[in-house]
């Protein structure tokens, strides 16, 4: 199972939120590039990049990722700073136009969320094109629904549905948040994130919550359902834990 550490962007700077709420903001480093070398330095086998103005920014003007430049920026700082540390990237990707980009920017695979409820054939474009290792659908849900625009909108399609429509277009890869968690340290959700990679055959990739080892040791468990890694952020930016000790874990 692989450790991904978060690099969350705001501004240009590292951040992280609580449950996806950008006035509930921490900084904690103002060179996304240094924080990217720490990751690696410490073991790190792929960085998880999320572009938060991107997210959170398409819902309020609809821009796409080429008006974002300077996280876009900060992508290709990483990319030439970890040169042989895959990157996955996402954040306000909304075409396949934003897809190319990015991937041309250094990102190693897509991750698109709010595109995959209103436009799924896109995503079936976007394997076809791109091939089924270089993108991928952020599975967001709050209790049980997906949220899109930077978790603002909550629709009516639960992640299962979802999973299993991504599935059948192709997608191999899943990033699943409970968005309630998300921040928390208050312990990932084991069960859903399971139960959703046994139920639609997708490799998913855990988000949210993870707050000790014990957590990265119960996903583990999990892994023959179908879990591919594990997204760590406020733990380790907190200290709770160190990025070297959780790969240990995962392996």
């Amino acid at each position: 199972m692989i450790v991904l550490p978060a690099i969350d962007l705001r501004g240009g700077r590292v951040v992280r939120l609580r449950q996806g709420r950008a006035e509930l903001e921490t900084v904690y480093h103002d060179n996304p590039t240094v924080v990217a070398r720490r990751w690696v330095a410490q073991g790190a086998e792929w960085l998880h990049v999320v572009n938060l103005d991107g997210a959170l920014g398409a819902a309020r003007s609809k821009q796409s990722a080429r008006r974002e430049p300077l996280n876009l920026q900060h992508l290709q700082q990483i990319r030439a700073a970890a040169p042989d540390t895959p990157i996955q990237f996402g954040g306000g990707l909304r075409t396949l136009d934003d897809i190319e980009l990015v991937l041309e920017m250094g990102a190693t695979r897509a991750v698109l969320g709010t595109v995959a409820v209103r436009e799924p054939e896109l995503m079936a474009e976007a394997v076809h094109r791109f091939g089924s290792e270089r993108v991928a659908v952020a599975l967001d849900a709050r209790r049980g629904l997906v949220v899109t625009h930077g978790w603002l909108e909550t629709s009516d399609v639960t992640a299962v549905a979802l999973g299993l429509a991504m599935s059948e277009r192709g997608v191999r890869y899943a990033i699943y948040t409970d968005t309630l968690h998300d921040g928390m340290l208050d312990g990932v959700n084991v069960e859903d994130t399971a139960a959703l990679a046994h139920a639609t055959g997708l490799r998913v990739i855990a988000s949210g919550g993870v707050a000790t080892l014990d957590d990265v040791l119960r996903l583990r468990e999990q892994e023959p359902a179908g879990i591919e890694g594990v997204i760590i952020g406020q733990a380790l930016y907190g200290g709770a834990l160190s990025l070297s000790e959780a790969i240990r874990a995962a392996r």
